[in-house]
């Protein structure tokens, strides 16, 4: 899951606590700023158990009470939605008929992305209740999948399967290395334009490129050594990555 995703699945942990005033991320330095009133410890308490990595940094006082809504937001996500769900049926159609399961598991992790972008939409303006509900059904779903994936791996592994065909694999994984860039573009230009030169880093340090760039060298290694090892070991580390996405997603839903 890429860092816009992170932000979506913080914002919906953090929805419901009345003492947050704004919520400001700066997703290149992987900082949030927390306009609150009353105690910190329920809002520092929700975000270390995303495992994210959280930490607070420093507390102060600030006098601003006023801030600046996103109103293309909403659009924006249904962008990044629309896209991530898109290639989700591309690769998961292309990885069955090319017989990679380095492919059928990048689909979900563009599917786990659909999912932290859906929950967002589809419950705005519900109740908290109804987006943990949403939630819940999300990550045991996401889950589901990564679990028959792990299977059809260990299957292929120890059974006589043809090798998949490695042009698929390397073609498809650079369209979705293209729409991961286009995503981060996208959701880029609801941020401030002081943060617009850090895209590159975005694009470039995101789960989601590594993952099309490890999909795109199982496919040369899959030609290179004429096996299937590459591809079904790319697959085995993406069903792991799309895991605890899932885990990430259900902690909303507590």
């Amino acid at each position: 899951m890429d860092c816009p995703s992170e932000e979506n699945l913080i914002r919906m942990k953090l929805d419901g606590i009345s003492s947050i005033a704004n919520l400001d991320f700066d997703i290149p330095n992987r900082r949030l700023t927390v306009f609150h009133s009353g105690e910190i410890d329920q809002i520092e308490k929700s975000v270390i158990e995303l495992n994210l990595g959280g930490k607070k940094i420093s507390t102060e006082q600030t006098n601003q009470t006023e801030f600046k809504e996103n109103e293309n937001q909403k659009k924006l996500l249904w962008s990044v939605l629309a896209i991530n769900f898109a290639f989700f049926i591309i690769e998961m159609t292309t990885g069955i008929i090319s017989k990679s399961m380095g492919l059928v598991a990048d689909s979900l992790d563009m599917l786990a992305d659909s999912f932290v972008y859906g929950i967002s939409l589809f419950a705005v303006g519900g109740t908290v209740i109804k987006k943990k509900r949403i939630a819940k059904l999300a990550g045991y779903f996401q889950i589901t999948l990564a679990i028959i994936g792990f299977v059809e791996v260990l299957r292929r592994f120890f059974g006589d399967e043809k090798l998949p065909n490695f042009s698929t694999m390397i073609i498809v994984s650079i369209f979705a290395l293209i729409a991961n860039g286009i995503c981060l573009y996208i959701l880029q230009k609801s941020k401030s334009k002081e943060e617009a030169h850090m895209k590159a880093s975005m694009i470039f340090t995101s789960n989601d490129v590594i993952i099309n760039l490890g999909v795109i060298i199982a496919g040369i290694l899959v030609n290179w050594l004429s096996s299937s090892k590459p591809d079904l070991i790319i697959g085995t580390i993406v069903f792991v990555l799309v895991i605890q996405g899932a885990f990430r997603i259900l902690k909303i839903s507590k």
